[in-house]
């Protein structure tokens, strides 16, 4: 089986993970806040992993918080803020369910609003500028990069303008942290929230957000954070406010090691590889006559994801397929019906190949061969 579902979670991880989350696990017995000598070892970790996710995302003033899956992070800010006077809510046409079922949760509560994108995928900076005027923001939350076709959204733009109204910003880099290098400082963002299993090449159980301390975030879940214990309020302390619970702490070992490992070799080198994979991958597809390629506009930019679809194969069948081929990629809507509406694929979605920095040349040969088989049996 070759892979090509990367924007799901990446695979394979560095050594170093497997290899940190094994140690971990056999030599230490600690949970943060909740021991004696293994407590501090647990606490040096996380302090260490928490100021590496600063050092990545250029910022001295965000919080780290741990959740575990970027789902989670996202509804405790959207929910969280919905406690607050926020009205109305602007999203890009991309987003994901973890953002859009949330916001239709409180549908009767808000103004929702799509931020002005033309058919090319480019965003309409004017026009949006024009949608801020005539209905004010309370509220922008953008993807960094689409989970359906991998564009990178213009998120320092837009939030630049969303901030003369003084509008929260929430940015969801699921696709993006540790594969983009973003300043979230500069680009005006009060709550960035990463996926440690995805670009950042760590494992699944470990994601989170960091926000600016001085937006007020209301609780939305309660529960022991091993300090204060008698205090049936959470601590006003960011981030034991939002950290409830036994934190995951093989998997911040291997989020560590991930990140060290980022940290070595250096964020450009994994968008270059990437980037490099990206390239070769649409010279496979574009190949084929019966492959038509969904929203690609070459003055974009893009992460390694590439959505397409085949004439005269329904996408789930073609998935099944490639399945059968020995090509693991994913089909269908891919948790963001909002952006295949957009994109005219709605209903049926399309076939998503996603790469990583670990696509290698055998990988794209089997893919090629897919679609060879695929084109002679049509």
């Amino acid at each position: 089986m070759v892979y090509f579902n990367n924007a799901a979670t990446t695979y394979p991880k560095p050594a170093a993970v497997y290899e940190a989350m094994d140690e971990y696990y056999r030599n230490n017995a600690g949970s943060l806040g909740r021991g004696g000598k293994e407590m501090k070892s647990a606490g040096t970790l996380v302090a260490d992993t928490r100021q590496l996710l600063k050092e990545l995302l250029h910022t001295s003033l965000h919080e780290v918080i741990f959740t575990p899956t970027a789902t989670l992070a996202l509804n405790m800010i959207i929910q969280g803020l919905m406690k607050r006077p926020v009205k109305n809510v602007y999203i890009t046409p991309f987003e994901h369910n973890a953002v859009t079922r949330v916001l239709h949760a409180y549908a009767d509560k808000i103004n929702l609003r799509i931020l002005a994108v033309n058919k090319d995928c480019s965003f309409d900076l004017e026009r949006i500028g024009y949608q801020f005027a005539d209905c004010q923001p309370d509220l922008v939350i953008m993807s960094h990069a689409s989970n359906v076709i991998g564009v990178i959204t213009p998120v320092a733009e837009v939030f630049a303008l969303a901030k003369k109204y003084e509008a929260i910003t929430v940015v969801d880099m699921a696709q993006t942290a540790g594969l983009v290098d973003f300043d979230i400082a500069k680009a005006k963002c009060d709550f960035a929230v990463f996926a440690g299993h995805k670009t950042l090449y760590g494992p699944t159980g470990i994601s989170g957000f960091l926000m600016n301390p001085d937006v007020e975030l209301p609780t939305i879940l309660y529960g022991g954070t091993g300090i204060d214990s008698a205090n049936q309020d959470m601590p006003k302390d960011i981030p034991a406010r939002y950290e409830m619970g036994t934190p995951n702490m093989v998997a911040i070992a291997g989020l560590h090691a991930a990140l060290m490992k980022l940290k070595e070799n250096n964020i450009s080198s994994y968008y270059w590889q990437e980037q490099d994979n990206r390239k070769h991958l649409l010279d496979v597809l574009n190949n084929y006559d019966f492959v038509r390629l969904v929203g690609i506009n070459n003055n974009l930019d893009y992460v390694g994801v590439v959505s397409f679809i085949i004439d005269g194969i329904s996408s789930d069948s073609a998935g099944q397929l490639f399945s059968r081929l020995g090509v693991e990629l994913r089909t269908g809507l891919h948790c963001a019906p909002l952006a295949h509406e957009f994109l005219g694929t709605y209903p049926a979605g399309t076939i998503r190949t996603s790469v990583g920095i670990y696509t290698n040349e055998e990988d794209l040969l089997r893919l090629n061969d897919s679609l060879y088989y695929i084109k002679s049996n049509l």
